[in-house]
């Protein structure tokens, strides 16, 4: 994704455009995989080594509350950041802890009706995102 397309996003968002939230961004998009904060925090040092632990952190928080990055949790409580916010799942692998993004429409129909269906009084549904455990054969 161009720098453009991270400042556009930005201010679609009504956020300010700034050194730090575009290196963030950037980051999450050139990482792939579901980076950590710590994996964003190393990528960024090599381009902007004064940049504050805490400063990643609240950006991070900012990105998410602005539906610019999703969260996801691993098994192990580990907190990734996810920068396809498209509908997707995800395949999780147990023993190398890679996130893998899974789409298919077929499936995402078939959880929206059946959710229809059960008619959950007072939920709304806002997404439905499944996790799917396993491992990748090597």
């Amino acid at each position: 994704m161009s720098s453009e397309d991270i400042k556009n996003k930005l201010t679609e968002r009504g956020l300010k455009v700034t050194p730090q939230r575009m290196a963030i961004l950037e980051a999450i998009y050139n990482l792939k995989n579901h980076p950590t904060a710590e994996n964003i925090i190393d990528y960024i040092k090599k381009m902007h080594p004064n940049i504050a632990t805490g400063t990643v952190y609240k950006v991070l928080g900012a990105l998410v509350d602005n539906r610019l990055v999703k969260k996801v949790k691993t098994e192990n409580d580990i907190m990734r950041y996810d920068g396809v916010m498209k509908s997707h799942h995800h395949l999780y692998c147990m023993e190398s802890d890679v996130i893998k993004d899974y789409v298919d429409e077929e499936l995402d129909e078939l959880l929206q009706n059946y959710f229809e269906k059960k008619n959950l009084p007072g939920f709304k549904i806002e997404d439905i995102v499944l996790q799917v455990k396993g491992t990748f054969n090597k």
